[in-house]
């Protein structure tokens, strides 16, 4: 930032001139940097106030002890929704290690927990919180909600087929028997 205000002032020594040429390079750019910091925002107020917690703690609660050995194909497919809504730090931080623990007690280990859990990153993907998206919409001239409804089915084909070939070649359980 120092460099660039010494390359400004050196170059542009008008301050009317330096204006125009950050706003002629700075559309996209500040929309850009506005949804990081959004971005930051939404994902402390997740973990600072412990809603990551108390999310995963009420997703445990809903599933029934009958459904426990089926918690790697749940978290497959809760990754989707999860990730989309919230930071992957958040899910893979907050969410994760309490479905790995809860698994644990099924059989499922937590290193098949966490190859479940990547199911869902085409659909993260196209989350408001994934700020590279925003730039290359921005860059190929769409609208980030005309991106989300056109690609939201095909993320989640690709998710579908993901979880199927991952249940077909044994890389997490479909059904643990403890």
């Amino acid at each position: 930032m120092i460099a660039f205000s010494i390359a400004m002032i050196v170059n542009y020594p008008c301050l009317q001139a330096q204006k125009d040429r950050v706003a002629a390079h700075a559309g996209s750019v500040l929309a850009v940097v506005g949804l990081i910091f959004a971005a930051g925002i939404f994902t402390g107020i997740l973990s600072g106030t412990g809603m990551v917690d108390a999310m995963s703690k009420s997703l445990l609660a809903v599933i029934p002890d009958a459904m426990g050995p089926y918690l790697a194909v749940i978290t497959a497919v809760v990754s989707m929704p999860f990730t989309f809504f919230m930071s992957n730090d958040a899910f893979y931080y907050g969410v994760l290690p309490v479905l790995s623990e809860a698994a644990s007690h099924y059989g499922i280990s937590p290193v098949e927990m966490a190859r479940a859990s990547i199911v869902g990153q085409p659909v993260h993907l196209l989350s408001p919180l994934v700020p590279s998206t925003y730039l290359l919409v921005a860059l190929a001239g769409i609208e980030f909600g005309d991106h989300q409804r056109f690609t939201l089915k095909w993320a989640v084909l690709v998710c579908v087929c993901i979880l199927i070939a991952a249940l077909l070649m044994g890389i997490f359980p479909a059904f643990s028997s403890l």
